[in-house]
């Protein structure tokens, strides 16, 4: 094997300069977490030109424990596939990886932003920083932590998202930022994704997000509040009393282009609603898309399913009911512009009504991207209509209350 200074590509090597933090942000796929991995690896180890000495307290941060073990240290690309020689030791219990010369690699969460106190290091790599669930609070205990050696510094690996902890970074003047596409390491991807994912999201803000890298700024005139809606996101709903699913299904049932929009959400005892998963499906068959509905309507124990019947009418009602008979549905037309039918969901989040119980990238993609115009590009808000629907039936009162747990 090569040194990854002569193999890696100029973007995945780090910056020149005095630095305090590298910020390399790219797409999915790009190469960001072996760059992660093989600096970490040279500066524990010592090799020049990255290292002029070994680093003996390194700690690496994940948006899960789960994440760090499964992405950083024992990925496709992680700290122990690369190692070259002697593999470093993974102590699951001391949450830490131990190398040959007694470097050690300190796992934390960014769930746990306390647990770094105490620590010291002189190195850090962050992956997917945008995701990180308590960011600041863990940013910041990090930087108290960088207090060890000559020159303490820190990589930070992620897909971007407009979070201000982000932004931030990238006008810090102690950052040097990298970018890189996707399609940059295409060779080392499956044959046809990249013709598959320009396919489909090539254009849009979540293909420039997650395929070219690219941080966005929000649309000043955006109806939703992105930031907001991270930090109010949770992990998982509590109990819920009420589930619905709401269907915005496409245009037309020949252009592949559409997407039926599938969205669920539940309203939990204290008045609070959650979105729960985005089963939208693009370019699909009435019969296709309708089989997804029902299958995320079974899979939450939803109460209800509704579903908008201008395009459609009575056939969509009817495709849905061709793969379950009796699921509980109620169409809804649409009277109003999308615009007006979603201002009173769009006060609910501003209210803190609407968490998010996980990440819905194309959702809330569709979230930011959403004007009085709608969509840029003309393109179809059909997730962000199935949301609606489905946050607008739990708005109203609610009957037979129960308890359940997700």
């Amino acid at each position: 094997m090569f040194p990854w200074h002569r193999v890696g590509r100029p973007a995945q090597l780090p910056p020149e300069g005095d630095w305090r933090q590298w910020l390399l942000i790219g797409g999915r796929g790009s190469g960001k977490t072996r760059a992660g991995a093989e600096w970490v690896n040279a500066l524990a180890a010592g090799t020049p030109p990255f290292a002029s000495r070994p680093h003996g307290r390194i700690a690496l941060i994940a948006e899960t424990l789960g994440d760090a073990r499964e992405v950083m240290v024992e990925g496709e690309s992680g700290l122990m596939r690369a190692a070259l020689g002697a593999r470093p030791v993974l102590e699951v219990t001391r949450r830490r990886l131990v190398y040959a010369n007694g470097a050690v690699a300190q796992i934390f969460s960014s769930e746990d932003p306390d647990a770094l106190r105490g620590y010291q290091f002189d190195a850090a790599w962050g992956d997917e920083l945008a995701k990180w669930v308590h960011g600041e609070a863990c940013f910041d205990n990090l930087q108290f932590a960088l207090r060890l050696g000559e020159r303490p510094r820190a990589l930070f690996t992620t897909t971007p998202r407009p979070i201000p902890l982000l932004k931030r970074l990238v006008a810090d003047p102690g950052t040097a930022t990298t970018h890189m596409r996707t399609d940059e390491n295409a060779v080392h991807l499956a044959p046809g994704f990249m013709a598959a994912m320009q396919a489909r999201y090539g254009g849009s803000r979540l293909g420039q997000q997650e395929l070219d890298g690219l941080l966005l700024e929000l649309r000043e005139d955006a109806l939703f509040d992105v930031a907001a809606i991270e930090r109010l996101r949770v992990r998982a709903a509590p109990a819920l009393r009420r589930i619905v699913v709401g269907v915005d299904p496409p245009a037309s049932s020949t252009t592949r282009s559409d997407a039926c929009g599938i969205v669920a959400a539940g309203l939990a005892a204290d008045g609070t609603i959650y979105i729960l998963a985005d089963a939208s499906v693009q370019g699909a068959k009435p019969h296709v898309w309708a089989s997804a509905a029902v299958t995320l309507f079974e899979r939450l124990e939803a109460d209800r399913m509704v579903a908008e019947v201008n395009q459609g009418g009575d056939m969509v009602e009817a495709v849905i009911r061709a793969s379950a008979p009796n699921v509980p549905f109620r169409a809804v037309r649409a009277s109003r512009g999308k615009w007006v039918r979603a201002e009173p969901v769009a006060a609910l989040y501003e209210q803190g009504r609407v968490r998010h119980a996980g990440r819905f990238a194309a959702l809330e993609d569709e979230m930011a991207d959403f004007g009085p115009d709608g969509l840029t590009g003309g393109r179809s808000p059909d997730r962000l209509d199935a949301m609606v629907w489905a946050v607008t039936a739990l708005m109203g009162p609610v009957r037979e209350p129960r308890v359940r747990g997700l």
